[in-house]
């Protein structure tokens, strides 16, 4: 029974289920159904839900038949008028296809334009799309054929701005596009095409700077020359002394400023064409031979692209590079003055330029790199100068040089340049020009000693007279007195010696000019320098001529005048130099003139000179003496040479009338004492080995005759007999021998009053030796005559004496 309620109650529940998913089924979307037959078909009573779902759908046809049985009639009369409306519509639809076939026969036309229309429209849309693109690109192809005829036409700066406007403003609005592709590609080459372009101008330009940096520079100290002259209108007085200008608004090379976001010009570089002005016109200024455009272009274009410190390292060194190149000399300047200009102009050019860039870019050069520059074309030109002047031996040249120097320095330092050195290095120059000047006045002193007659100069009348005395100052109270024709007593090389002292003092004065040197050191390098001159090369002169082989002693009497005259001039030379430099003699630290001594040395030279030349003439009459040293015979008159001799001498010392008379005095004494000296020394000679009493008596006669000669007072100023005492050796030697006085001799020897007190015993017994030769020789066959004997015995016994007053003196 429980098996049976329990299968009931399954059924019961199996039922609900159905009908609840009968239920659903009819309820639910169709679309949604699936689920619904899922959970019927898991389920095992699906052969029931079958059968109830027949009796479902027969219960739902029963219904509709029922309701269709209801409605039948309606549903009839709804069919007939069905039917009717079928006719008309079948009537309507002959019509609308009549109708749509005679409007598509009339509205083809209207398709076709209507087509056309849309073709238009559709062509409108594009034309208007392609014009607004094209208005965008238009802009970008206009930038950049603008860009090349830029670059075409060299304006490369601008170029570069229109590159930059291009690449940030214009291509991003049409990058997609493919030209735009290729052109942004294209905007680094562009970039470098740029560089190199503009490079290679800068490059042009530095080689024109090159070539043209003596022109520049010859403009630059034009300008200088200008302003000197200007200057010394102005003052109308030497510049010694005073202070040289350092401002730089005197005069500009270079005015040309720069702005600091774009060139200055956009024209080619380079150097521009500019005949060679004459004196007496304006001086172009630098500024009209230089175009820097390539500098600033070149500057601006790098600086945009980022690269301006590789610009400024380049220029720099390239610069560097050439100033080498400028300050190397040409091995051949030191030979004109042109070559030493040409230099300076290139130089001078160089740092124009150097100083215009720097006060008209911002940074590419600094003062530190020009100080640089300048320190070494400093060093390096003095080297140079210092060098090449060497070799010069021109003073004017070397003036020049000195002239040029100081304006090529005048010249830099209105740049603002440290000239110091340089005008240090002329205090150099000026010993060498000093050097040169005293070459050229030896060879002028040379000219006018050697042209030189050597006789005071005659005047004819007053004009002559003063012509002389303005010439030299010379003043004689009684030449003036004595009536024309008359002679000064100095010879022509007095005036003209004295003529170019002064001279050579106004070129050592042209040298100082413009050295900004005080009064006192001009004075003391004029004194120094003159100094030179008259101790060294007028010194040197004179006594060359003094020393020449062939020099009388009428010339050199001359000489000795002439300068006693000239050293009485040196105080006026004194007075000449102060009145040219101001400076007193007076003044502290003064150099005085050595000209006296100069004039005492030669005039002490030329009277030694005038001894030995005596003494030569003296020698040369010697020489003609011709003694029979073995003659038996008594002369009673001198030699010939001899009396020659002594007319030669008394000629001699009248002319020796103008000398000091202490010169003339020694000159005298000098030539007796020589003539005593040689007449003693040929008579002592070794080749006189025998000579004769009689021989002896005849050297006697010509010393009386010098005796006499030196008594007659062939020069005033000596007392008694003091010329005579040049003979007494011979005197008294010969006395002693043709006197015999051998007893009296011996007897007195050593004696403060010896009769015979001048004659040596060595002496007395070398010519005792040769009479004692000859009486043997003269004898030999006679030799037993008494009085011979006793004579030759009285010889042997003196000898013997006298051998033994050797011997005691020796011991």
């Amino acid at each position: 029974m429980e098996r049976g309620k329990m299968a009931e109650a399954e059924s019961l529940e199996t039922a609900a289920e159905h009908e609840r998913i009968l239920r659903e089924i009819e309820s639910t979307d169709t679309a949604c159904i699936g689920p619904t037959l899922r959970s019927v078909y898991d389920g095992e009573e699906h052969g029931r839900f079958m059968e109830k779902l027949e009796t479902r759908i027969r219960n739902h046809d029963r219904e509709i038949e029922k309701m269709c049985n209801f409605h039948y009639q309606g549903f009839v009369d709804s069919i007939t008028e069905l039917l009717k409306v079928r006719g008309e519509a079948q009537k309507l639809k002959n019509q609308v296809t009549d109708t749509n076939r005679k409007l598509q026969h009339e509205g083809k036309e209207l398709v076709i334009a209507m087509e056309e229309l849309k073709q238009c429209r559709l062509q409108q849309r594009n034309i208007s799309a392609t014009v607004d693109k094209l208005m965008l690109c238009l802009p970008v192809l206009e930038m950049y054929s603008k860009l090349r005829d830029q670059m075409k036409t060299k304006r490369h700066y601008p170029a570069l701005k229109t590159l930059e406007h291009l690449e940030h403003t214009y291509l991003p609005q049409v990058s997609h596009y493919r030209f735009c592709k290729v052109m942004v590609d294209n905007i680094p080459k562009l970039r470098e095409e740029i560089k190199d372009v503009s490079m290679s101008d800068l490059k042009d330009f530095l080689e024109s700077i090159r070539k043209h940096s003596d022109k520049i520079g010859e403009t630059a100290m034009k300008q200088a020359q200008q302003q000197r002259n200007l200057d010394n209108i102005v003052l109308q007085q030497p510049r010694i002394g005073s202070k040289r200008k350092s401002k730089k608004d005197t005069y500009i090379i270079f005015d040309t400023e720069i702005e600091s976001t774009s060139p200055k010009s956009e024209q080619d570089s380079g150097i521009l064409d500019v005949e060679d002005e004459e004196d007496d016109e304006e001086v172009p200024g630098a500024q009209d031979l230089v175009d820097f455009s390539p500098v600033y272009r070149c500057l601006h274009i790098y600086s945009v692209l980022g690269a301006r410190e590789t610009f400024e390292n380049y220029y720099r060194k390239q610069r560097r590079k050439q100033a080498r190149l400028v300050l190397q000399p040409p091995s051949n300047m030191h030979e004109t003055l042109d070559g030493y200009r040409k230099y300076f102009n290139q130089i001078v050019g160089f740092f124009v330029v150097e100083d215009h860039i720097l006060h008209t870019t911002q940074g590419l050069v600094n003062r530190a790199y020009i100080d640089e520059l300048w320190e070494m074309a400093l060093s390096k030109t003095i080297a140079a100068l210092r060098t090449h002047s060497s070799y010069c031996s021109d003073p004017n040249l070397v003036l020049d040089l000195k002239n040029l120097i100081v304006l090529f320095a005048d010249t830099l330092q209105v740049y603002g340049f440290p000239v110091n050195q340089l005008f240090d290095m002329l205090l150099e120059i000026r010993d060498q020009y000093s050097e040169t000047l005293l070459k050229k006045w030896a060879g002028i002193f040379r000219n006018i000693l050697d042209s030189d007659n050597y006789s005071p100069i005659p005047v004819t009348s007053e004009e002559v007279y003063k012509k002389v005395v303005g010439q030299f100052p010379f003043q004689d109270t009684e030449l003036e007195k004595q009536p024309f024709p008359k002679k000064f007593p100095f010879s022509e090389f007095v005036p003209k010696v004295y003529n170019q002292i002064k001279e050579f003092i106004y070129a050592c004065l042209k040298f100082s000019e413009d050295l900004h040197l005080s009064s006192t050191e001009v004075d003391d390098m004029i004194r120094k320098s003159t100094n030179l001159l008259l101790t060294r090369t007028l010194s040197n002169s004179l006594q060359n001529v003094i020393k020449r082989k062939n020099i009388g002693l009428t010339e050199l009497v001359q000489i000795i005048i002439n300068t006693t005259h000239l050293e009485k001039s040196c105080k006026y030379l004194e007075e000449f130099i102060t009145n040219i430099t101001n400076v007193l003699p007076e003044t502290v630290h003064t150099t005085k003139l050595y000209g006296t001594t100069t004039f005492k040395d030669a005039r002490h030279a030329a009277e030694e000179e005038i001894y030995t030349n005596l003494n030569q003439k003296i020698d040369q009459f010697l020489q003609l003496a011709d003694y029979d040293w073995m003659t038996g015979d008594l002369g009673n008159k001198a030699s010939d040479y001899l009396v020659d001799l002594i007319a030669f001498l008394r000629s001699t010392f009248a002319v020796f009338t103008h000398l000091p008379g202490k010169v003339a005095q020694t000159a005298c004494m000098s030539a007796c004492k020589h003539l005593a000296t040689s007449l003693m020394q040929l008579l002592l000679e070794a080749e006189v080995r025998q000579l004769t009493l009689g021989a002896l008596q005849q050297f006697n006669l010509d010393v009386r005759e010098c005796e006499q000669f030196a008594r007659s007072g062939p020069v005033p100023g000596f007392q008694e007999d003091t010329l005579q005492l040049a003979f007494i050796d011979l005197r008294q030697l010969l006395d002693l021998f043709i006197q015999w006085d051998w007893s009296t001799y011996l007897a007195d020897y050593g004696q403060p009053n010896c009769k015979y007190l001048r004659v040596n015993p060595v002496t007395a017994l070398t010519l005792l030796e040769k009479m004692k030769d000859t009486s043997r020789k003269n004898n030999m066959f006679a030799q037993f005559r008494k009085n011979e004997r006793d004579k030759q015995k009285l010889i042997d016994t003196v000898a013997k004496q006298l051998r033994g007053l050797i011997s005691s003196h020796h011991s």
